[in-house]
């Protein structure tokens, strides 16, 4: 492997840092190559990374020396954090901070941060519109990212800040997917009202981040932001209804009421879905289609995505 064109990816086993990988291995043209960060290189994953040419390297966020040894020699890195092992937007921002410091210490060329928005531009803390959480934050999964952008700019790291979308994955793993209500009816719950929720398959933001890495410098120091569609609680209900054969239609409860169900993280989420609704403008455009589609050509639609991974959505 040509270390000089090495790109560390970390959670290169996870849904982000996975389609980033798998793009650049999976492409004959590629002129990179890619480290991917692990914390257990005995894992299935890792080891399909590897038989695929990856070379796989154990790290841990939490451990900077480890995050050194990673980004030694390498020529960038694709940086994410995953909020919801922990909850803890403290152990966020130093995980950031550690990823930061590493790559200012080893000189990294081009970094992209996988980022969000800082809610409290919008709805301040004195604002009750909904309430604070952790004491600080308005939507702390979102407001942490935002506050970690500071570490690499600070450290003057050569940065992309990519912000996200919703993935349509969460539908799979996170709950997220319709549920049959006690008419046996699949409902789709969403705290969005008529307004339209940016989504994208998790793995083309990983392929997105792969196009901003070929685009060279171009984007360093820039935000950009990427979504795979804009679409309505009532269009998802109906890509699904056609995908799965059965009818899914589409519940909006307000977002006080999302925040009362319960599950670790309910209001986060409810906080969440209420900034996408009353702010709806801004989320949407900061979150373009077809520059998405410029960096991956392959950007799938929801109906697409739901044609390949229907059968992996839970019913219950």
């Amino acid at each position: 492997m040509n270390r000089s064109r090495t790109i560390v990816v970390v959670g290169a086993t996870g849904a982000q840092g996975g389609g980033l990988a798998y793009a650049i291995l999976k492409d004959p043209d590629s002129r990179f190559g890619v480290r991917a960060l692990t914390r257990n290189a005995a894992s299935e994953k890792a080891r399909e990374l590897a038989r695929l040419g990856a070379e796989v390297v154990e790290a841990d966020l939490d451990d900077r020396a480890s995050l050194n040894r990673a980004f030694s020699g390498a020529f960038g890195a694709y940086c994410v954090t995953n909020f919801w092992e922990h909850l803890s937007p403290e152990k966020e921002r130093a995980q950031a901070a550690n990823m930061a410091q590493a790559a200012q210490d080893e000189g990294l060329s081009h970094v992209i941060w996988s980022t969000l928005e800082d809610t409290r531009q919008w709805v301040p803390l004195s604002d009750d519109r909904m309430p604070t959480l952790m004491g600080s934050y308005k939507v702390p999964h979102f407001d942490a990212k935002a506050e970690a952008n500071t570490e690499f700019t600070e450290r003057a790291v050569p940065t992309t800040f990519l912000v996200t979308s919703f993935y349509w994955d969460n539908l799979i793993g996170f709950g997220a997917g319709p549920k049959e209500d006690a008419d046996g009816v699949l409902t789709l719950t969403l705290p969005m009202g008529d307004k339209p929720l940016p989504a994208i398959a998790a793995e083309d933001i990983g392929r997105c981040a792969y196009g901003i890495f070929k685009s060279g410098g171009k984007y360093i120091g820039k935000t950009v932001g990427i979504a795979g569609e804009h679409l309505t609680g009532e269009e998802m209900a109906s890509a699904l209804t056609d995908a799965l054969g059965r009818t899914v239609r589409y519940s909006d409860v307000p977002p006080g009421v999302y925040r009362q169900f319960g599950f670790p993280g309910a209001k986060d989420l409810g906080n969440m879905y209420q900034f996408y609704q009353e702010f709806n403008d801004a989320v949407v455009g900061a979150r373009d289609v077809e520059f998405a589609r410029e960096l991956n050509p392959s950007l799938q639609s929801f109906a697409a995505w739901l044609d390949r991974n229907k059968e992996r959505i839970p019913l219950e």
